[in-house]
């Protein structure tokens, strides 16, 4: 989730299966009879605005999809071609762009949030043709940053970014600026993964589970063997969604609260603490000369070490480990499951731990991030330079997969950024989902 430059990427031959469109709100169930699957013979060209085009030329699409996070807001402008009205779509660009903070950090200035919004417009002004421009529809989401303010606070916020968007050249589709649900946060990133790695069209149906580990909430998404993983879980864990002519059965959940910096605060005692511009929350997760000030969600914490105490990764994972501790669901499951691509925070972590490369990723071993987390807490002169937090963040994302989703020492999770050359993350399925919902535009 570190700010990145502008950057596109060529994804020759990505075919978009419109059937993988739909199902957020149509195939999603939570212990619901099974949906029953829509027609999609509809041409994508047919469910958006139409304007004066040569018979039996290709059609280019756009879709401009704005995360709203909570340490930043990321806008992916998506570029389609359809050459021929019964052929599927392909997807053939992706331009993204991030600035930080999120918006959750003008809480109590929204006019601010609106501008950053509007500043990131650029962008898709720059990527998507003007004569486009009135057919591009224009999405923004917001996650666990908003999901955590007040929220008289994050409706401010959204009616800001409503009225950029009105006032912007694209398209706005009804319900176009939102807070999203954790669960289709969830379950939206892993059908964006398995889509690009080919896994959703594999008859074994050995698909990839995901990680996420964001700000303010981390989610974990992936499709259980074992039946007793399904019937040992709580109802609102298990989603049921057809694509594909198939049935998925995926464990899902959402838990606000658990993201990076979220847990930080957590772990120093300082999560709804009075008193900020007094309080100093101290932590032996940090260097024992550190103290300075640090903003998350629009307040600002003193935080220190412990001058006159012992640090070192032991101390540490007994404070971290009340955040996930009895908090966190371990299904009946884990050391069967396939392959866990895990991004955001986890990738960022892991890249200023030097434990893979900013720009290949790599696979590690859930045992990697402990032993290296165990160096960091240990060494914390070496790491200070990197981030006085790397300590606690490493011991963190540690406890997290072995004391609270109850992975094994050697489940292998591939760290990434991009998925052939598209961004790891829910925006792109949301963007489908958003195309499907347009059919009432034909």
């Amino acid at each position: 989730m570190n700010e990145m430059s502008p950057q596109a990427s060529l994804l020759p031959a990505v075919v978009l299966s419109l059937v993988l469109v739909v199902w957020v709100l149509t195939g999603l169930t939570h212990a619901q009879p099974k949906a029953s699957v829509l027609d999609f013979s509809a041409s994508l060209g047919n469910l958006l605005p139409s304007l004066s085009r040569p018979a039996n030329s290709s059609r280019i699409f756009y879709g401009v999809m704005f995360d709203a996070g909570s340490t930043g807001t990321r806008i992916h402008v998506y570029t389609f071609i359809q050459k021929d009205p019964e052929e599927l779509p392909v997807l053939d660009n992706e331009m993204f762009h991030s600035i930080k903070p999120g918006l959750s950090a003008y809480a109590d200035t929204p006019e601010m949030g609106g501008y950053t919004v509007r500043q990131l417009l650029k962008v898709a002004k720059k990527t998507v043709p003007r004569l486009e421009w009135k057919r591009t529809p224009l999405v923004l989401k917001a996650t666990a940053g908003l999901r955590l303010l007040p929220s008289e606070k994050a409706q401010a916020l959204l009616e800001q970014v409503q009225d950029v968007f009105d006032e912007s050249p694209f398209f706005v589709p009804d319900d176009s600026v939102s807070i999203m649900n954790g669960t289709n946060e969830g379950i939206l990133a892993w059908v964006t993964v398995n889509f690009l790695t080919g896994h959703l069209y594999a008859e074994t149906r050995k698909t990839v589970g995901i990680l996420d580990l964001g700000g303010g909430s981390t989610q974990i998404t992936f499709l259980p063997k074992s039946k007793k993983t399904i019937g040992s879980s709580p109802d609102d864990y298990i989603a049921r969604i057809d694509m594909l002519n198939s049935t998925y059965e995926l464990y899902t959940h959402s838990y606000l609260g658990n993201g990076l910096m979220a847990a930080r605060l957590a772990a120093l005692g300082a999560l709804g603490a009075e008193g900020l511009e007094w309080r100093v929350f101290k932590s032996s997760c940090l260097p024992k000369k550190f103290r300075e000030e640090w903003s998350f969600g629009g307040l600002t914490y003193i935080v220190s070490g412990i001058p006159d105490g012992y640090v070192g990764y032991k101390l540490c994972y007994q404070e971290v480990l009340k955040v996930v501790k009895g908090i966190v669901h371990q299904p009946y499951e884990l050391k069967d499951t396939s392959v866990f691509y895990a991004f955001s925070y986890y990738f960022d972590r892991a890249v200023d731990a030097g434990l893979i490369d900013r720009t290949q990723g790599g696979m590690l071993e859930v045992r990697d991030f402990k032993k290296r987390a165990k160096e960091v807490c240990n060494k914390m002169s070496k790491y200070h330079l990197i981030s006085p937090f790397l300590c606690m963040d490493m011991t963190y994302i540690t406890c997290l997969l072995k004391d609270g989703f109850g992975f094994k020492e050697n489940t292998v999770l591939q760290l990434t950024k991009k998925v052939n050359n598209v961004e790891t993350s829910w925006a792109l399925g949301a963007t489908f989902n958003h195309f499907q919902n347009l059919k009432i535009y034909r």
